[in-house]
C-alpha cells in the first residue's frame, strides 16, 4: 500500500485502518464522523486545527508500517 501523504484524505486513512483515529483525536480532530472531514486532506485538517501535518503523517506511516 502507498504511504500516507499530506494530500491523503482523512477518510482514506480511516478506511485503511480505523485504529488511526487515535492520532487524529490526540491533536483535537474530534469531528472524524462528519461527512465533510472524510474528504478533507491531512494538510487541510492540520491547517484548520493549527497542527503540524508532517508530524501527523510520520506518526500515521509509522503506525501503519509504511
Amino acid at each position: 500500500m502507498a504511504a500516507i501523504t499530506k494530500d491523503t484524505t482523512i477518510g482514506e486513512v480511516l478506511n485503511r485502518n480505523l485504529d488511526t483515529a487515535q492520532f487524529f483525536m490526540e491533536i483535537g480532530m474530534h469531528c472524524l464522523g462528519c461527512p465533510a472531514s472524510q474528504g478533507e486532506s491531512i494538510k487541510e485538517a492540520c491547517m484548520v486545527h493549527g497542527t503540524d501535518a508532517d508530524e501527523l503523517v510520520a506518526k500515521l506511516n509509522a503506525f501503519l508500517g509504511e
